[in-house]
């Protein structure tokens, strides 16, 4: 499990307005992003078929897992769904976590993260409110006018709300819709909503942000209820399998999020499932307690030897405990099970660049690249590339990585400055010197910035240049 941001993240931002807070959830940061190549693939195996009956495109669709133990999830601009953790953990079943990712994909597909509608029904009464309050303080009645600005605030929120709830209403139905297409059962997302309304109704709403951007009702759940328990596979339920996948899910979170004590005590030693053992593997090793962590990752990998997450983790262990070069055979044998993978391949890469051998440059090179090809925006692969290239002595490779980093972040000036850094070191009309160029124009630099950074750079030593760390 790692934190590793890609581009689409840069456009997270709380929503702008008087009803911002409201309207969606507001999404973490980049730095709690978290990303796992098992629990996406199992979430996304899950989901897709669900996005392609709602008539979305899987591949367009950003799923995120959050770092944040408190029960969200959100939809955003640019088709963006997180889910926290803390949600994931509060899920019973496969298909409740399953209905609420099917009701963020309901706000997507209904496009409402584009609309202003949320901000744009408080703003209006808000104003009103503050116009009244002013004509009554003029007409000399300051008392009153105090009182109706005072409570502007307020009507915005009602005003605010109304608009939410028929949104909220919206994406229940195209979830329904979408998951009983999909040969799925809506049950999971009524007992999930059922489950908190008391949290809702009779504790502080506040505890959970999910509710208050997805505020419930009686009337709101019994709305869904009914058409759920109408649809043609209500009765469907989730195989054994679905479950033990959720299962592993759950300890693999708990084990990589929670202090060691903690899941150890969650799961203790005489709980012998797989989700136990893999939940203990995970805190020993977070614990400090190597060789036994490494002992019950062995021990997991003789039921499942060709289980490519258990050859992840071991060689995870193995790198964290300053043993990169014994992590290379665990990554290379991770990769072979699963190619598909790009965060695998970059820790192959990543272990294979520590071990501090020249000669492993060119197959970390050989990794990275491939996995910059299925993930272009990984800013983790593109660092690693850059210092790859840079101990090779090939500065403008080791300058166009850096430019390309930049730009998945989002910083265009950055970018173009290490692209035009690469250009002058590439040779012409290669891939790699029109790239550096297509990453200039990409960046909206105008010819007047170009002459502008090539004046600076005329007028500073080029031997400043340093790797990005």
């Amino acid at each position: 499990m790692s934190w590793l941001s890609r581009v689409r993240y840069r456009w997270l931002a709380p929503l702008a307005g008087v009803a911002a807070a409201l309207a969606f959830a507001a999404p973490a940061s980049a730095q709690s992003i978290i990303r796992d190549t098992e629990i996406e693939g199992v979430i996304r195996g899950w989901s897709d078929p669900v996005f392609v009956a709602m008539g979305l495109t899987p591949e367009d669709v950003e799923l995120l897992l959050v770092n944040d133990p408190d029960l969200n999830a959100f939809a955003t601009r640019g088709r963006i769904i997180g889910v926290n953790t803390g949600l994931i953990l509060r899920t019973t079943t496969p298909n409740q976590l399953l209905g609420v990712i099917a009701h963020e994909a309901g706000h997507v597909k209904n496009r409402h993260p584009m609309r202003d509608g949320a901000a744009a029904a408080g703003a209006q009464p808000f104003w009103m409110t503050m116009a009244l309050g002013a004509l009554a303080v003029a007409a000399g009645a300051p008392d009153a006018g105090a009182l109706l600005i005072g409570s502007s605030q307020y009507f915005g929120t009602i005003g605010a709300l109304k608009y939410m709830q028929s949104q909220e209403g919206e994406a229940d139905l195209t979830a329904l819709r979408g998951m009983n297409a999909a040969g799925e059962s809506g049950r999971g997302l009524v007992e999930f909503f059922e489950n908190f309304r008391s949290q809702e109704v009779f504790s502080d709403a506040r505890r959970y942000p999910y509710f208050r951007s997805h505020p419930l009702s009686s009337q709101r759940i019994e709305a869904l209820r009914r058409p759920a328990e109408a649809a043609a596979n209500y009765a469907h339920v989730d195989s054994p399998e679905r479950m033990a996948q959720h299962a592993l899910i759950l300890a693999k979170i708990h084990g990589f999020m929670d202090h060691p004590n903690a899941t150890l005590r969650e799961y203790p030693e005489t709980d012998t499932s797989l989700p136990g053992r893999y939940a203990r593997a995970i805190a020993w090793y977070r614990d400090g307690q190597t060789e036994k962590a490494l002992a019950a990752v062995d021990a997991l990998m003789q039921g499942d030897p060709e289980n490519p997450y258990f050859w992840e983790l071991k060689g995870q262990i193995l790198f964290e405990e300053g043993r990169p070069t014994e992590a290379i055979g665990a990554h290379q044998r991770s990769v072979e099970l699963k190619p598909d993978a790009p965060l695998l391949r970059i820790n192959l890469a990543h272990a294979l660049l520590e071990s501090g051998d020249p000669d492993n440059l060119d197959p970390a090179i050989d990794q990275l690249k491939r996995a910059t090809a299925m993930e272009h925006d990984n800013t983790m692969a593109w660092r690693l590339l850059g210092q790859a290239y840079d101990r090779q002595g090939k500065e403008g490779e080791a300058r166009l990585a850096s430019a390309e980093m930049y730009y998945a972040v989002g910083d265009t000036r950055q970018a173009t400055q290490f692209a035009l850094r690469a250009r002058d070191m590439l040779t012409q009309n290669t891939p790699e010197y029109r790239r550096a160029m297509d990453i200039v124009f990409a960046s909206g630099a105008t010819q007047d910035d170009l002459n502008d950074l090539e004046r600076r750079q005329r007028r500073q030593s080029d031997g400043d240049f340093q790797p990005v760390p």
